[in-house]
């Protein structure tokens, strides 16, 4: 997404649970990570047309007290290796560990970085010094296209959980702009590259 009167850098923004990963609930051990078929080399392609990658990813797992902040950050480092190996380098995760009502201690409250809210995106925008104006994200949750509407982000792109085929392709809520069985599917449709490219 060549842009010259921005100064901020294009980003493709990715949901991680049901985009990245199959989403089996509260995965945290690189033994359950199972990747998504084409995901890494969709990703590869993405950066190869000048994209940043940034996982945004609701973890309330950790808020109800089914596996540790640390346990979060190892499978973090874990999956950014991989990621870089596939030549896909990661520019960030984030990621919100609360939950407004399952949430334990400190962690049970409403809060602006939860998806729907935009937090993530925000931060990761302030952070990387990303132009959301010529930057997508690719979700599998009307919460993720909520939460990149929100911060501005010019393209989102509604894809099947785990791979599978859209169950109701009005399920985003009208906020798509786009929509995918897979991430596979999105990079390969020469209608969106050329969209990435602007």
């Amino acid at each position: 997404m060549e842009n010259p009167g921005q100064v901020g850098a294009p980003a493709a923004f990715l949901d991680r649970d049901g985009v990245i990963n199959i989403d089996d609930g509260y995965v945290v051990r690189a033994e359950d990570f199972q990747f998504v078929p084409g995901v890494l080399e969709a990703c590869a392609e993405l950066a190869r047309l000048g994209l940043r990658l940034v996982v945004t990813t609701n973890q309330s797992g950790i808020a109800r007290g089914l596996y540790s902040e640390e346990d979060f950050q190892w499978l973090s480092e874990w999956m950014r290796e991989r990621f870089a190996a596939a030549g896909a380098p990661l520019a960030g995760v984030y990621h919100c560990p609360h939950h407004p009502t399952e949430g334990r201690g400190v962690l049970r409250r409403a809060c602006d970085c939860r998806k729907p809210a935009a937090g993530m995106l925000r931060a990761a925008i302030r952070d990387l010094g990303l132009d959301p104006t010529c930057s997508v994200m690719f979700g599998d949750k009307r919460s993720d296209m909520q939460a990149a509407f929100d911060a501005g982000v010019a393209q989102r792109v509604l894809l099947g959980t785990d791979g599978a085929a859209l169950r109701d392709a009005a399920q985003d809520g009208g906020l798509a702009t786009a929509r995918y069985r897979s991430l596979a599917d999105a990079v390969a449709d020469p209608a969106l590259r050329a969209l990435l490219r602007r």
